[in-house]
């Protein structure tokens, strides 16, 4: 969080805003004194039911979508790194990512890095029912949790994994909430390792700028 305070400080006077939300079924507990001792000046907020990780199938953090001023997704779901603190694990270098992002607020929809309709569609998934069933599944699931009902609750975590098999974010919060090697035969590292390893578990953002704006003849 004191990274993404840092390009928002950067960035704010670009007509720029970041709105994070950190996923915590425990009502905030856990993330909820990390955002406090960073005193963030951009909106942080806590997602205790997962509804924006839902609502954009985000399957891993941290992931950046890019929203302008009308409202409309330039840029969807990717990996999105602040600094490079987990660059020995993720392989990745935050840099490229940070250096589009200022080219974005800088240039708007006008920057090479912002997706055409037709570059976006290919990206997005439109429209899957697995996806949508696997978010009921896991919403049942953190339902049930809550209400003290954990043993009734693995099944639909299970649910949801297996319908969102790339969602690495129901394993985390799933396994995170009961004994995943009691529970669940396995524990997350050895998901990912069993994934491929480290870039299983974060593909590098695509920033070619081809299919951007200025792709386009007037």
């Amino acid at each position: 969080m004191p990274g993404w305070q840092a390009i928002y400080e950067r960035l704010k006077d670009h007509n720029f805003e970041i709105a994070s939300v950190a996923q915590d079924t425990n009502g905030g507990k856990d993330a909820g004194p990390w955002i406090t001792a960073a005193h963030p000046t951009y909106t942080a907020l806590i997602g205790e039911k997962h509804l924006v990780s839902k609502l954009y199938n985000m399957v891993n953090v941290p992931t950046g979508v890019w929203i302008d001023e009308h409202g409309k997704i330039v840029r969807p779901n990717e990996v999105a790194f602040v600094d490079d603190r987990f660059k020995n694990f993720s392989g990745l270098d935050s840099a490229p990512y940070l250096n589009a992002l200022a080219d974005w607020a800088e240039k708007g929809n006008q920057s090479i890095y912002a997706m055409s309709e037709e570059r976006l569609r290919e990206k997005l998934t439109v429209n899957n029912p697995d996806i949508a069933l696997a978010a009921a599944e896991f919403g049942l699931g953190e339902h049930l949790y809550k209400s003290g009902h954990l043993t009734e609750a693995i099944p639909h975590f299970k649910e949801a994994q297996r319908l969102n098999p790339k969602s690495w974010n129901y394993k985390r919060q799933a396994y995170a909430l009961s004994d995943a090697m009691r529970d669940y035969g396995t524990t997350f590292m050895d998901e990912v390792e069993k994934a491929g390893g480290s870039k299983a578990y974060y593909p590098p953002p695509d920033l070619s700028p081809a299919g951007s704006p200025r792709d386009k003849k007037p």
